[in-house]
């Protein structure tokens, strides 16, 4: 009898609205019948049961890894797979408050069709950037509002869902529109300097839940990230300026700078705050992202 073939699932019960655990027998018989001997965990971060730790001690022997969570989870397990030889494909159940990940690759909202997904969807390679020496799904951040999402509190985010984000970042409000980073930025057709309110580079047409970038055609497997400059607004006209431009996705505002590119290098004045998928991502003076394509695959809608 020839040997059966892995899948490793792994459950962040108390990430994003808690219901990473809710369906666990459920993803279990969907892949024991498309053949596979499944392998369940709970992910217990800092302890034994990390992702990165269970991942290490499976490392080629299972086929697919199966991940139920939030987009931090997700972001962790992602992160122990790019540090593998063979990489296993990867299964996403989202879990968490916002999910843009998710939204953004084509894993559906609703878990029952995001396990159909997971073992009878296409497999898909997508794009993972590399900031220093941390990788991520589909942005990295610093400025205001960027710790909104590692920051929110978990049970407000459990019971409120997005709109804890809206009310923390609400909260935060009065500093943010104080709030400014100098710093230089180079890139494809880029070289500028300034004072900056909010940058990031992103792989998803969603951050924190709203559609950033309009119309642009967003693709996750083409070798290029999406780069997003604010400049700081020097009063409260000039920042309402800058709301209504992000609302409206207007294009050639003077404030934003917007462009498809494959890296991007931020130096600025002084040690700069960095979110990444959604958590705390470390502080430095010079930061360095490079994209790589086509680095995971993931199961998707067909």
């Amino acid at each position: 009898m020839a040997e059966q073939k892995k899948a490793l699932i792994l459950i962040n019960k108390i990430a994003g609205t808690g219901r990473g655990a809710n369906d666990a027998l459920d993803m279990a018989t969907a892949l024991a019948h498309e053949g596979y001997e499944p392998i369940m965990y709970p992910i217990i971060p800092g302890t034994d049961f990390s992702s990165e730790k269970i991942l290490a001690k499976y490392e080629g022997e299972v086929e697919l890894v199966l991940c139920s969570g939030g987009d931090g989870t997700l972001n962790h397990v992602m992160s122990a797979l790019m540090d593998m030889k063979r990489k296993p494909l990867l299964a996403y159940i989202p879990a968490g408050s916002t999910n843009d990940f998710a939204r953004g690759i084509g894993i559906p909202s609703q878990r029952i069709r995001a396990i159909d997904v997971s073992v009878h969807g296409k497999p898909y390679a997508y794009d993972v950037g590399k900031m220093n020496d941390r990788y991520f799904n589909y942005v990295a951040a610093f400025g205001a509002f960027s710790k909104v999402s590692y920051a929110t509190d978990q049970e407000l985010k459990n019971v409120l869902g997005y709109a804890a984000y809206v009310i923390s970042a609400i909260a935060e409000l009065p500093q943010n529109i104080g709030y400014s980073c100098h710093m230089r930025i180079e890139s494809e057709g880029i070289d500028e300097e300034g004072d900056y309110i909010f940058g990031a580079m992103s792989n998803s047409a969603s951050v924190g839940g709203m559609n950033l970038f309009g119309d642009t055609d967003v693709q996750q497997n083409d070798g290029r990230m999406e780069l997003l400059l604010i400049k700081a607004p020097k009063n409260l006209s000039e920042f309402g300026a800058i709301i209504t431009a992000l609302a409206n996705k207007e294009a050639g505002n003077p404030y934003i700078t917007f462009k498809q590119v494959h890296y991007a290098n931020f130096i600025s004045d002084e040690e700069t705050e960095w979110t990444i998928d959604g958590e705390f991502g470390g502080s430095a003076r010079e930061t360095n992202i490079t994209v790589v394509n086509k680095a995971i695959t993931i199961m998707t809608r067909k």
